[in-house]
């Protein structure tokens, strides 16, 4: 981790910039007192993420038919804002 004042990374901003890429933290100090942080952002996944993860955790749980079923209308008119 480095810090560094606002007119040296103005100065050299794609040098601090290629250390930030490389996994290192700048801080920013405006008159040597700390004011912002400049970090790597983690990178996304590669690959999609499998459907049925918790499967393992929730053995035998299946979705009820009544899930599939039409809401009842009050819970609907709730949805809306309507008030019955």
């Amino acid at each position: 981790m480095s810090s560094v004042n606002i007119n040296e990374i103005k100065s050299h901003f794609a040098g601090y910039l290629g250390k930030v890429a490389n996994g290192e933290t700048v801080i920013i100090c405006k008159r040597n007192r700390p004011v912002a942080e400049l970090r790597p952002i983690r990178s996304s996944r590669r690959r999609k993420r499998p459907i049925g993860l918790a499967s393992r955790d929730y053995p035998g749980f299946t979705v009820p038919k009544e899930f599939f079923e039409p809401l009842p209308p009050e819970i609907i008119a709730a949805f809306n804002g309507d008030e019955e």
